[in-house]
């Protein structure tokens, strides 16, 4: 009996290895090439395993690039649970949210490129309706904090009542996004970090300094 368990969680192992290792190679393809031109035969041949082993992890293409995406997320989601009831003014709050959120993506540029393929593909991709759904539950996960800090500083009375904290948390994430975008890809390497993040101070200050007015 203990033989056969042990067997089991060997087999367990050696798939989920399998699996960390196509996602991995698909993540790089994905990066390089774009959603679109990568096949599972490359996938294959860049993890180095067989397009059968593929099929045994993954129903599809579609499939290991959501997973990837989830996955991010959610580690993500980890670093910023219970964010909002740090001990801390809500505009110190709002500007560590943007740090966090800029370096997560500055120590992984491939997964930014893949997260706004998502967000601006998301009609070309052929995602099932429930990996689309995953991906979207994922992302908001992220997104929502924002708004949960907002709401503190108006709770707290050190932002004014805002009309639609949804509309003001998807703007302040889509501003972050566009700082990233406009810089992660370009320019001087080693002056990328000081000027995302240096613009991203400035456009957080600005929007911090309009919800106290």
């Amino acid at each position: 009996m203990v033989n056969d368990l042990s067997l089991e969680e060997k087999r367990k192992k050696e798939k989920e290895n399998r699996k960390n290792t196509i996602l991995k190679a698909a993540r790089k393809l994905f990066f390089e090439r774009g959603f679109k031109s990568v096949t599972v035969d490359d996938i294959a041949s860049k993890s180095e395993v067989s397009k059968g082993s593929i099929y045994l992890c993954f129903e599809s293409k579609e499939e290991i690039y959501a997973q990837i995406l989830i996955a991010d997320n959610l580690a993500l989601y980890k670093r910023l649970q219970n964010f909002a009831a740090t001990e801390a003014t809500t505009s110190q709050l709002l500007l560590e949210y943007a740090r966090i959120y800029v370096n997560y993506f500055l120590d992984d540029n491939e997964l930014f490129r893949i997260l706004m393929t998502f967000m601006l593909q998301t009609g070309h991709m052929n995602l099932t309706e429930k990996q689309n759904a995953e991906l979207i539950w994922s992302t908001n996960q992220n997104i929502n904090i924002i708004s949960e800090i907002i709401q503190g500083g108006v709770y707290s009375g050190e932002f004014s009542p805002v009309d639609n904290v949804w509309k003001m948390q998807n703007a302040i994430w889509g501003m972050l996004n566009g700082i990233i975008s406009l810089y992660l890809f370009t320019g001087n390497p080693i002056k990328r970090t000081e000027r995302i993040h240096s613009t991203v101070k400035e456009s957080v200050g600005v929007i911090i300094k309009g919800l106290k007015a």
